[in-house]
């Protein structure tokens, strides 16, 4: 979740572009837009999506939501407006993806929808790559159908060489960082120790396992 955010004021601020600007001995001063009063859309509001929510609200941004079974009900408790996924896009100046990938989700964001969404906005993906079409943000980039994108995870990972996303000015990439944090490694060495002191207490250690 905070990588997303962290995503969004890099892109809009250009932010790793400035820093090289800078760091060349040169000093730029574009105009970039801010976080606050703008309508983020967040696709997929699961455990994620929510705490995006919550620390979007700490910007005073307006937030919308969408999920495949999201209710009214749920969308509310988490200070959101429940949306259907086409007038979210439309309405959205960052659109936020925290869906899990199956079936249903994979391409979820296609050539029709990203052309849904305004020229001005920017789409931030720390989910899974393949729910975006890959090849149809690149070209919506390159064209300016929509002003930028904040990307930590792609189709194939590493990302390829010369990939097209990387020559690209508009886009600020990280390599699928959202998970390796210190709190994400102590949450694995804690489990990790429940397990071997389950095994010498001589519980079902891979049904631990699987719950955790």
């Amino acid at each position: 979740a905070e990588l997303a955010i962290g995503l969004m004021i890099a892109a809009m601020r250009q932010i790793p572009a400035l820093d090289r600007e800078v760091k060349l001995g040169r000093w730029p001063t574009p105009m970039t837009f801010v976080l606050r009063g703008k309508t983020l859309g967040i696709v997929g509001l699961g455990h994620v999506g929510r705490y995006v929510a919550k620390i979007a609200k700490a910007f005073e941004m307006n937030v919308l939501a969408w999920g495949p079974r999201l209710t009214q009900e749920a969308a509310a408790s988490a200070g959101t407006e429940s949306r259907e996924l086409d007038d979210l896009l439309r309405s959205s100046d960052i659109v936020s993806v925290h869906a899990t990938l199956s079936q249903e989700s994979r391409g979820l964001i296609d050539a029709r929808r990203l052309g849904l969404m305004k020229p001005t906005a920017y789409l931030i993906n720390t989910a899974r790559g393949p729910i975006v079409d890959e090849p149809a943000l690149c070209a919506a980039l390159v064209n300016g159908k929509i002003a930028g994108a904040g990307l930590d995870v792609f189709d194939a990972e590493p990302l390829p060489p010369a990939h097209p996303l990387s020559k690209l000015p508009n886009v600020v990439l990280t390599p699928h960082i959202g998970w390796p944090t210190d709190e994400m490694y102590r949450q694995f060495a804690d489990a990790a120790a429940d397990a071997l002191l389950g095994y010498l207490d001589g519980k079902d250690v891979a049904r631990f396992v699987a719950r955790h």
